[in-house]
């Protein structure tokens, strides 16, 4: 189960459960909650797909780029912190969430359920990193399933948290977000150093 729990924490972060709640309030804000139910639904349902084809061709796709699994792990991890430092310091990329030129086409679009909210936001870099490097680096069948558990429930908590976006947003504020994502970031600095820690050691590089 510490698998499944690594992969939670992991994929929380990375997919952005708490963030994508302010974003999609603000792009459907002129939207009916009927439309709201229909973009949360099909932009989950999307990301779901993209996050389940890097999970199982995962290894497939490092075989052909000639990428091992300790480079990308080092490498997946390096990516990790950085976006962790983002979070902690509440600074903006592309990690997680969407540049200014996306929220601003995506703003012009009458349906975003596919971009932005499945990709960038739910399945952005960061994510689709971290799902590789989940898959690839787990050591039994049982371990990849609970991996892929932990997408379907990190999904469906999106999902959740996409319907009730105006709500969180009114009840957290900026203020209750920035702790949110603060933690989180913290969270996964740590399990992102441990990563970095993994591949090198696995690399043979100090012996």
């Amino acid at each position: 189960m510490n698998s499944f729990f690594v992969a939670f924490a992991t994929l929380f972060a990375t997919v952005g459960v708490a963030d994508i709640a302010f974003i999609f309030a603000a792009l459907t804000k002129d939207n009916t909650p009927a439309q709201r139910r229909l973009f949360a639904t099909r932009g989950v349902l999307v990301a779901l797909a993209i996050l389940l084809f890097f999970a199982v061709l995962g290894n497939a796709i490092l075989d052909v780029f000639g990428i091992t699994i300790p480079a990308l792990r080092t490498a997946g991890g390096i990516l990790l912190l950085l976006i962790a430092i983002d979070m902690v310091f509440a600074r903006h990329s592309g990690g997680t969430g969407t540049t200014d030129e996306e929220e601003i086409e995506a703003r012009q679009s009458h349906d975003i359920s596919v971009f932005p909210l499945a990709m960038p936001l739910m399945a952005g870099p960061g994510a689709i990193s971290a799902v590789i490097l989940l898959t690839t680096g787990a050591k039994s069948d049982l371990e990849f399933w609970l991996v892929l558990a932990a997408i379907v429930v990190i999904l469906a908590l999106a999902w959740l948290t996409l319907l009730i976006a105006i709500p969180i947003q009114r009840l957290l504020g900026l203020t209750g977000l920035s702790v949110v994502s603060r933690v989180v970031g913290i969270l996964l600095a740590a399990l992102a150093v441990q990563f970095v820690f993994d591949g090198i050691k696995a690399s043979g590089l100090l012996g």
